[in-house]
């Protein structure tokens, strides 16, 4: 399989899909940040000194997915139609889910994968006054689909 982002002289580009039609695409990521039972009953009851970490982790995964294009350096600006970003507080961790969609050229994966980045980043900025040995983890794409190369899951 080829490298897309290597040009014939082995140096980065930007591919260009002028000439790809505009499909319906989707993707889904996840990600977790694994933190001590105490922190993870702080950011249920509200009580972390931040404020409400989980919708500023919210918003912050949204504004990363929608700018993905300027963090990423050879991905495409996307004009992208939703962006959703749910969480689940498990006992040890707090589990993020992204899904993007757009009408494009060229695929969401990487903004769904922003988006659980700093939406990750976020969680740990709201709460290191409490805990600071927090981890995150298991950032990973779940499922796509358009696109040339067609629907992708992953398999468990």
């Amino acid at each position: 399989m080829e490298l897309t982002h290597i040009n014939e002289q082995g140096r980065a580009r930007m591919v260009d899909v002028t000439k790809k039609d505009v499909t319906f695409r989707t993707a889904e990521a996840e990600g977790r940040v694994h933190m001590a039972p105490a922190t993870v009953e702080i950011i249920r009851t509200g009580g972390a000194p931040k404020g409400d970490v989980l919708a500023v982790a919210q918003v912050a995964g949204i504004m990363a997915a929608k700018r993905t294009h300027e963090l990423i350096p050879m991905c495409h600006p996307l004009r992208l139609t939703a962006v959703d970003i749910r969480f689940t507080l498990e006992e040890a961790a707090v589990h993020i889910r992204t899904k993007v969609k757009c009408k494009g050229e060229t695929g969401v994966e990487m903004e769904a994968l922003t988006a659980a980045s700093a939406a990750a980043l976020t969680i740990y900025d709201m709460c290191k006054a409490v805990q600071r040995d927090m981890e995150i983890g298991e950032i990973r794409l779940c499922r796509k689909s358009g696109g040339k190369l067609g629907d992708y899951e992953k398999e468990w």
